[in-house]
């Protein structure tokens, strides 16, 4: 009788028991996998509707890359299904390079997060490689508001005429962050054409170099869009207190046609491919990108959304209002662009980041 219950006992453990353990790991998993299940399937809509999306900004407030954000933003969640609202959040710290390692390591890569960061800092890997904890190449790129030219400029009182000046003359301009344009082009110029920048490195964004501009802490700034300047100290050119320098680009800007271009003073094949790694970039002016592995749906809806923006009547009655140049640049031509700078053939890149690090 001992051994029958005994042998009854383990049966049931082994049959019931076995059975009751199973069921339990399934209620578990449908538990688990039943709610991922929903997201998985959730809608576009259904997943943008009542989000308050956070839209990071890496420079500090007043600056262009702020003005241009802030206008976006107002407008971006119009085209999104489910219309989400916009929050804009400065995150400023090296040049933006602090937010772009924030988007790539932190950020939800759920596309609920979107930011703008300096169009340097994508090669900074490449260039600089100091700090980066980023692939530029695995970035979702949303699309760029602009197609950019920027430009070294000078204040009267510098002694600097014009660009030829600083083959023999110092010119003191303010820096933004190491792998920003504002340090990055100047030190190339000197590395690679044989100017003299000096650069005073350390403000907080490109607002901060101006007002250090108008004490005379600098005298100058290299690596400043050409839309920046209209739209912040247009005054400047109008009552000639500043003068314009030379353009950093691969094309001039029609509105600027007796400033030279500055491939025009490469004497070599090695400077001129130098110059247009550099200054491809331009091309992705203003850049919008969220953290990487974003589900496919919504990195093609906020592309949309973003290129619509840029054609929607009230966005461009306020960006001509506000001087903001609109030139967009779709998402997959921006990831298209990052992709091929960094197939430039290694002996480019190698001088490249020496002229780079030159001070």
């Amino acid at each position: 009788m001992i051994r029958e219950k005994q042998q009854k006992t383990r049966h049931d453990t082994g049959g019931a028991g076995w059975r009751r353990w199973f069921c339990a790991v399934v209620t578990a998993l449908v538990a688990v996998v039943a709610p991922a299940a929903v997201v998985l399937g959730e809608s576009i809509e259904d997943f943008y509707k009542n989000r308050a999306m956070d839209l990071y900004i890496g420079y500090s407030t007043g600056g262009a890359y702020d003005l241009y954000a802030r206008s976006i933003g107002r407008y971006l969640g119009r085209h999104i299904p489910g219309n989400p609202t916009l929050v804009p959040k400065n995150m400023e710290g090296a040049g933006s390079l602090r937010l772009a390692n924030f988007l790539y390591r932190v950020a939800p890569h759920d596309g609920s997060t979107l930011g703008t960061i300096g169009r340097g800092i994508p090669f900074d890997p490449l260039l600089i490689g100091q700090g980066d904890a980023f692939d530029a190449q695995k970035f979702s790129w949303i699309g760029s508001a602009n197609n950019e030219v920027s430009v070294c400029v000078a204040m009267k009182d510098s002694g600097i005429t014009k660009f030829e000046d600083l083959f023999t003359k110092e010119l003191t301009v303010g820096g933004t962050g190491t792998s920003a344009d504002t340090d990055q082009f100047p030190r190339v110029l000197n590395g690679t054409l044989g100017t003299h920048f000096k650069i005073v490195e350390g403000y907080p964004g490109g607002n901060d170099v101006l007002l250090a501009m108008e004490r005379g802490e600098v005298k100058g700034r290299c690596g400043w869009s050409w839309s920046s300047v209209k739209t912040t100290r247009k005054e400047w050119l109008d009552d000639k207190r500043m003068i314009v320098l030379v353009q950093l680009s691969l094309t001039k800007h029609p509105e600027m046609p007796d400033v030279p271009l500055i491939t025009d003073f490469a004497k070599t094949d090695e400077q001129r491919a130098i110059l247009k790694l550099m200054f491809a970039r331009n091309v992705m002016g203003r850049p919008y990108l969220a953290p990487p592995n974003l589900p496919a749906d919504r990195l093609a809806t906020l592309r949309q959304a973003f290129m619509d923006t840029m054609t929607d009547k009230d966005f461009v009655a306020e960006a001509d209002k506000t001087q903001l140049e609109i030139n967009p640049v779709s998402g997959e031509d921006v990831e298209k662009l990052v992709k091929e700078v960094y197939a430039t053939p290694p002996d480019i890149i190698a001088k490249a980041k020496t002229a780079a690090a030159t001070n």
